[in-house]
């Protein structure tokens, strides 16, 4: 079968041998691919989690119809539409474990490429947003880095779940004109060393309740200022850098709850019940469409690698995707 292969001369299409599934697992035929940050980074040959380096078939999430099921997977038959994560998504099949996966809902007049957009964002951001962020009707929340795919996602879940106030960050002043669209109150831009006043002028002085960080780095005190006092912040990315100053005295006045969360250190049991959390609370809202995400480009299998370019430039708001 065709694959997307980290091979000795860089990322490429390659033959490899078509997977079979065992235990749990289901093999699916792959007829859209979502590209994500961690796929870019993959394509030089770092490593995400434990995944990486020569051989390693690239893509974390898929949409297609299951193939076939292993002997221990329930719940789920060949000819299902169905949308996931995992590792090597970008292949004609891929494997996935059957609590990582969402059924394409069949009212919802949902294509393959809409469906590839969603089971990251929707899996990380209802987790973060909700579940480590403990969102509250009626309180404020900060999402930095909002114009990518999760950040559009987590502010629509945010006002979803009854969010008064809801901020996004963009260094982009076209994307950032743009996150009203999404659910945004107000957008800032975090390179702007006058943000945090903005944040602080709309919370009444105060700060808001909940920043969902997919930034880092650079903003880290920053986060501390305008978080209220015995507020949360959840860590969900590095894209600004992995290391950076950090004011422990600020953190500790302010009472800061401050957590890290990925998915590279959870178990297989902890994604499947995040998945559980995601169809129990919001999966009407994804069966409505009021929870969904912009395509910015399709491209077919054979230009894979022009997908990858147009993310490394940077310019797009929303998904890029994939088809087979």
């Amino acid at each position: 079968m065709k694959a997307y292969v980290y091979g000795a001369n860089g990322a490429e299409i390659a033959d490899v041998a078509k997977p079979s599934p065992k235990g749990t697992q289901v093999l699916v035929r792959v007829r859209a691919c979502g590209l994500n940050r961690a796929d870019l980074g993959m394509t030089k040959g770092h490593v995400h989690g434990s995944a990486g380096g020569v051989g390693t078939v690239l893509g974390m999430e898929w949409a297609g119809e299951i193939a076939e099921v292993g002997p221990e997977a329930k719940g789920v038959k060949p000819g299902d539409r169905v949308m996931g994560s995992g590792g090597a998504a970008f292949a004609e099949y891929t494997l996935a474990d059957h609590g990582r996966l969402f059924r394409i809902p069949a009212n919802a007049n949902m294509n393959f490429e809409e469906a590839a957009t969603l089971p990251i964002a929707l899996a990380t951001m209802h987790n973060a947003v909700v579940t480590n962020g403990a969102l509250q009707p009626g309180q404020s929340v900060l999402i930095q880095g909002a114009s990518s795919g999760v950040g559009l996602m987590a502010m629509q879940i945010a006002k979803f779940k009854g969010a008064k106030t809801v901020i996004g960050s963009s260094t982009d002043a076209t994307r950032r004109g743009r996150l009203k669209e999404f659910g945004a109150d107000l957008a800032v831009d975090s390179r702007d060393p006058g943000w945090v006043d903005q944040v602080l002028k709309v919370t009444g002085g105060e700060g808001v309740d909940l920043i969902v960080d997919q930034i880092s780095g650079p903003v880290a005190n920053q986060n501390l200022r305008a978080t209220k006092v015995k507020g949360r912040i959840v860590n969900v990315g590095r894209l600004g850098g992995t290391h950076g100053d950090f004011n422990f005295d600020l953190h500790a006045a302010r009472r800061i709850n401050y957590i890290g969360v990925t998915f590279r250190t959870r178990s297989i049991e902890e994604i499947r019940e995040i998945f559980v959390e995601v169809q129990k609370d919001i999966w009407p809202a994804v069966e409505s469409r009021q929870l969904q995400l912009p395509i910015d480009k399709v491209f077919a299998f054979d230009d894979i690698g022009k997908a990858f370019d147009r993310m490394e430039a940077n310019q797009h708001l929303g998904k890029i995707v994939v088809r087979l």
